[in-house]
């Protein structure tokens, strides 16, 4: 219990430190890592490994004690035991393949239902139903389920018949000596008696090794999930605007043949709205999660103000910059709660940041987490406004991710001469006519194979 607890411990602390490199995890992988996936690990740390060292540690000191009364059953049980040792690698390794396809169903499993979570209302307004999908995933999940039920107990068997096999080796052999009067009938008991406690932990552990194998592979996940760069920087950011610049910057990510942001130059002036533009999934995104110290390039360099993004104080380089998600996210509270995000602002200037946003909301006005309370339009709104504040408390930088989608025409108007009237270095993604031609000047990012 000690420690799950301390790798669930370490795995959100990893997941909420500000100086954390790297794509973030998908939710639903952290969700079955977190819940189902350290579940198995108690088979693998509360069960197994103890057995593992009584494997180690008993046998050795069963065989020594026989040996004292009998070398040849002694003898038998050091010849026969490596065979249970052999076979269950062998189980093992067939074994290793099906636990890795089970566990790659549960993600998957997971996946696909935080998916239809997260696009509920949208696939219930559209009449697309999701039953005979989810029950597709759960049926592929319980045939991986029960393939690797069958190979334990298969292997089970095995390991049970080999050391039943091996007991009676001994059993025949101290016989035929009883009868004979070659060993007497007290020591033939003793060794009888005490042989089978030689095979035990070992076939204990092969029992136990199908629990361990799932808490294995998400120790695995877990330790894959914390290994990964920090920002390791000290220079402290520019605190006025500074020039923005991108030297031949590429972004990769693990699996992807392609990368996922190729930059050769561009640089931004202080004070200038700069639109990026392009197709879906060009990397617009990844651009703004670099420059916001979320990715570092894998090769290039990303210059703030003459000083290299990688050698900054990255918690210091954030309170410089405002940052609008595709997806904003919400606290639950209260309107107040969720423009300031921290901030200690009155009510005045949260007043201000909500008009310039073009939000007529009561600052008291209860939120739920979930947004289901405001439309996807005033959610962005309310992302919107938290950027301005914190515009207005000293952040030089707006990263605005696609902050005019699902606005009319005089909501996108306000966004956009708020964005003007703050007087910050703007870096939109935008995909709307009217928001790239509102820009000073519109970057065209594209993907790599369409960029050639």
């Amino acid at each position: 219990m000690r420690v799950k607890r301390e790798l669930r411990d370490e795995l959100v602390d990893d997941l909420l430190d500000p100086r954390r490199l790297g794509p973030r995890p998908e939710s639903s992988r952290v969700m079955t890592l977190l819940g189902p996936g350290m579940d198995a690990f108690d088979g693998y740390v509360g069960r197994f490994l103890p057995q593992l060292a009584l494997a180690v540690i008993v046998p050795g000191t069963v065989i020594a004690v026989i040996a004292t009364v009998d070398l040849l059953s002694a003898a038998i049980i050091v010849l026969t035991l490596p065979l249970i040792g052999i076979f269950m690698a062998l189980v093992g390794l067939m074994t290793r393949d099906k636990v890795q396809r089970r566990w790659a169903a549960m993600e998957r499993l997971g996946r696909h239902f935080a998916d239809v979570l997260d696009g509920l209302v949208v696939l219930k307004v559209f009449g697309r139903r999701q039953e005979e999908g989810l029950r597709a995933v759960g049926e592929k999940h319980r045939k991986e389920s029960m393939r690797a039920l069958r190979l334990a107990f298969l292997s089970s068997l095995v390991l049970e018949l080999f050391s039943t096999i091996s007991v009676a080796l001994v059993a025949v052999s101290i016989g035929l000596r009883v009868v004979e009067g070659h060993l007497g009938l007290a020591p033939a008991m003793f060794v009888l008696l005490l042989a089978p406690e030689a095979y035990l932990p070992v076939r204990r552990v092969g029992t136990l090794f199908h629990d361990s194998t799932e808490g294995a592979q998400a120790t695995v996940d877990v330790l894959e999930l914390l290994d990964h760069e920090r920002h390791t920087g000290s220079i402290s950011p520019p605190v006025h605007p500074a020039e923005l610049a991108f030297d031949d910057v590429e972004v990769r990510f693990p699996g992807r043949g392609t990368p996922a942001l190729q930059v050769d130059r561009l640089r931004v002036s202080p004070g200038e709205f700069v639109a990026l533009a392009g197709p879906s999934g060009g990397g617009k995104s990844t651009a703004l999660h670099v420059l916001l110290g979320f990715l570092a390039p894998d090769r290039g360099s990303v210059r703030v103000g003459g000083s290299d993004l990688r050698d900054l104080d990255v918690t210091a380089w954030r309170e410089h910059v405002a940052w609008v998600p595709q997806v904003p996210g919400l606290v639950a509270g209260t309107v107040r709660d969720n423009v300031t995000m921290g901030l200690r602002a009155d009510d005045d200037e949260v007043r201000e940041a909500l008009d310039a946003a073009g939000l007529p909301f009561e600052l008291d006005r209860p939120v739920d987490e979930n947004a289901a309370d405001v439309s996807a339009g005033e959610r962005r709104r309310l992302a919107v406004a938290r950027a301005l504040l914190r515009v207005r408390r000293g952040a030089w930088l707006l990263l605005l991710d696609e902050p005019t989608a699902g606005l009319d025409a005089a909501h996108e108007y306000e966004i956009v001469r708020a964005i003007r009237a703050s007087g910050a270095t703007a870096v939109v993604v935008a995909h709307r006519p009217e928001t790239i031609a509102a820009a000073d000047r519109v970057v065209a990012v594209a993907a790599a194979e369409e960029a050639a």
